[in-house]
């Protein structure tokens, strides 16, 4: 198995970044004509919104600290600029507060004010047009905003990605390819005894204490149902037994070496972008990574030709996590942590290695085809 997190740091509108092109996506819930509601998905492909930062002129202070109620407000545009597209006057834009003479007769009564006056009319009329629906029919949604500047290559010899999401899109990206090119050959299963399964989770980055979070009983559930089958109800512990057999990856992103800060790693774990995949190792178990894990994943590694590094954060330093030790508890399977570096991750704009993609490929690849016949060479009393 490998596990992932597709959420990456950002907020809902309410805004997120300061002095960038940002726009917004999510999705829409929309009453149909026969009264059902179904989900539209929605991103506005151009720059809409910006949160100014205050000139440096205006406030001198050392460090870039703000109010995050009062001085994260995107603006979207400007007063002026909508009365003329409207054609309206500032008074007659002021809406009416109704009387109690102007009672909503009850087949028509909405516990809530319409999507269009909770929010401003424009951008519910730009979602609808996005969602190929009429504004009144959007009930509710879910936004966040993102930057439009697209993901692009870079670096003097074109090494470098520079990319929104990096973490974790980059390790879902890697596991997605590495299932498929596993079962390229049409007897890629032929004598395969173990299932090969990739789970994606939202909310890592807040978490995961949801529904579609890894700390859920999604997984635990799916698996459950996978072990059964073909089997019947006599055998009461196929699901234990197969989380005995079983091994997960939990792919995350890592901490590249930054050439700017280099005392903040330790100094005989400074992993480099391009040259591989990232073990990573925490005394505290903030990593779920152990030595029988490192025996497999190297060996997987080596029949494929993929260079690894290791990573471990200085004794004075704290130290992130990732969904491998709720996983590794809740399922009482092995476990391991890795993941390809990268520079300024949670940043809007974050860097990682061109050939690390293919490393974390070939790497996923390797695994899917070789568990079954590694597994059971690693012998742990």
């Amino acid at each position: 198995m490998i596990g992932a997190h597709t959420d990456s740091p950002t907020l809902r509108v309410k805004p997120v970044r300061f002095d960038r092109d940002l726009s917004i996506a999510g999705r829409a819930m929309v009453k149909t004509e026969k009264g059902e509601y179904v989900q539209k998905l929605v991103r506005i492909d151009r720059p809409i919104l910006r949160i100014p930062t205050l000139a440096i002129h205006l406030d001198r202070q050392e460090t870039f600290a703000f109010n995050k109620e009062t001085q994260l407000f995107p603006i979207a545009g400007l007063v002026a600029a909508e009365l003329n597209r409207t054609g309206e006057t500032s008074k007659s834009a002021t809406p009416e507060i109704p009387t109690k003479s102007d009672k909503t007769p009850d087949n028509t009564f909405t516990p809530f004010q319409a999507s269009t006056e909770r929010h401003h009319p424009y951008l519910v009329e730009l979602l609808a047009n996005e969602a190929g629906v009429p504004a009144a029919s959007i009930v509710d949604f879910e936004m966040v905003l993102y930057d439009t500047q697209k993901a692009c290559i870079g670096g003097l010899n074109n090494e470098l990605i520079f990319s929104a999401r990096l973490d974790n899109l980059g390790m879902s990206y890697c596991s997605i390819i590495g299932l498929i090119n596993s079962l390229s050959s049409s007897s890629a299963l032929d004598y395969e005894c173990s299932i090969r399964l990739i789970s994606l989770f939202d909310h890592e980055e807040i978490g995961s204490n949801t529904a579609q979070g890894a700390d859920s009983d999604f997984l635990p559930a799916v698996i459950r149902r996978l072990s059964g089958i073909g089997i019947g109800k006599d055998n009461r512990t196929a699901y234990e037994q197969t989380l005995a057999r079983s091994f997960l990856v939990s792919a995350d992103m890592a901490h590249s070496v930054n050439p700017n800060y280099a005392t903040k790693y330790e100094p005989d774990h400074k992993p480099e972008m391009n040259k591989g995949t990232v073990i990573k190792v925490n005394a505290n178990a903030r990593y779920a990574t152990n030595s029988p894990g490192i025996v497999l994943i190297q060996e997987i590694a080596r029949r494929r030709q993929v260079p690894l590094q290791l990573f471990v954060v200085r004794n004075d330093s704290s130290c992130g996590s990732t969904i491998g030790p709720m996983l590794a508890a809740a399922l009482g399977a092995r476990t391991l942590d890795l993941g390809n570096p990268q520079l300024s991750m949670h940043s809007i704009r974050e860097t990682g290695g061109v050939y690390d993609v293919d490393h974390g490929v070939k790497l996923f690849e390797s695994f899917f085809e070789h568990f079954s016949e590694l597994e059971s060479k690693i012998f742990v009393d």
